[in-house]
């Protein structure tokens, strides 16, 4: 999984089920984030309805971590991964791959990833006191 996402995994504004759906995703994706699975054939692999597929889908898609084409460019099964929550086969191809990606991001033809932009965990609230009547 692409560094990018992997130090930000545990900030992700996500179901754990579907931070493990994006683990399975990438797992399952061609080098570069190409998905050549259908939704019925990921649901069988991973043993739960379409339907949760498609929910699964939808909370990864609404982050820009998985791209969903436009309606009318649709052929089949056309997702993927963002090229930033890809894998690679080599750092090199990586590294080309993020310069080719950031180019595209910046002309506009790529959205960006929605990740949140700190870069330390928030803190915890503090639990309330336990008190008890005497």
């Amino acid at each position: 999984m692409s560094p990018i996402v992997a130090e930000r995994i545990w900030a992700l504004p996500l179901s754990g089920s579907a931070v493990k759906f994006l683990q399975y995703l990438v797992a399952r994706s061609e080098f570069g984030g190409q998905l050549d699975v259908r939704q019925r054939d990921m649901a069988s692999e991973y043993g739960v309805t379409p339907q949760s597929i498609s929910k699964l889908m939808n909370q990864l898609c609404d982050l820009n971590l998985v791209l969903r084409p436009r309606s009318e460019e649709r052929t089949g099964n056309s997702y993927r991964l963002h090229p930033l929550a890809a894998k690679y086969d080599s750092e090199e191809s990586m590294e080309d791959a993020f310069r080719n990606t950031l180019t595209r991001i910046k002309a506009g033809d790529l959205p960006n990833l929605k990740l949140p932009t700190y870069v330390q965990a928030p803190p915890t609230t503090p639990a309330p006191p336990k008190l008890r009547v005497a």
